[in-house]
């Protein structure tokens, strides 16, 4: 397995692109495209549920390799806290696709005062547990991506596109360019251009 901090940083950040993905298949509420279905809701719980199992395998593969890079401890943890928010919006799911099959089986009743008290309260339930899997989706998404920052250092064009910014501060530790060196590099850029 390639344990570097690079490779470590782009599997937390697809795995970051995969809940901010799941986020953009939720349910929307009248709309048509989007609307909550106990179809499409069952499917996406499905597909939370592989990405709990890729969490999984994320921190298992690690766990089980015998040369722990010093940042693996880092990415264990993260991938391993990630699980929470993927099984909230899981089981926000859940609880959704409860609602609806009651939606569906109590159709027939909707004229009924009862039912339609009843049935409005489902819906409230509904959009309750689609925020609550909103929100974990966002924060699970957000998690992974500050983990994947620490894990790995600016990319060299960063940090050389920071070294030629006039506003940039310096990366910290670094110290800061004296004029001989910044004329030095623009009169080597102005030889180039010609």
């Amino acid at each position: 397995m390639d344990n570097t901090p690079l490779s470590d940083a782009l599997a937390l950040r697809a795995t970051a692109s995969a809940f901010d993905a799941q986020r953009g298949k939720l349910p929307v509420p009248g709309d048509p495209h989007r609307s909550p279905d106990a179809f499409a809701v069952a499917r996406q719980i499905s597909e939370l549920g592989k990405l709990i199992t890729d969490l999984g395998d994320e921190v298992l593969f690690r766990a089980a390799d015998q040369d722990h890079a010093p940042h693996t401890a880092r990415v264990i943890t993260s991938f391993a806290a990630a699980v929470e928010p993927a099984g909230e919006a899981a089981s926000a799911l859940g609880a959704m696709a409860h609602q609806l099959a009651f939606l569906n089986q109590t159709e027939s009743l909707r004229d009924q005062p009862d039912a339609r008290d009843t049935r409005e309260a489902a819906v409230r339930v509904m959009e309750d547990a689609l925020a609550t899997a909103e929100a974990a989706l966002h924060d699970g998404a957000n998690s992974l991506h500050s983990a994947s920052a620490t894990v790995s250092p600016p990319s060299v064009r960063l940090q050389a596109a920071r070294s030629r910014s006039t506003t940039a501060t310096p990366a910290p530790g670094s110290p800061p360019p004296d004029a001989t060196t910044v004329v030095a590099s623009s009169s080597d850029r102005l030889a180039r251009g010609r």
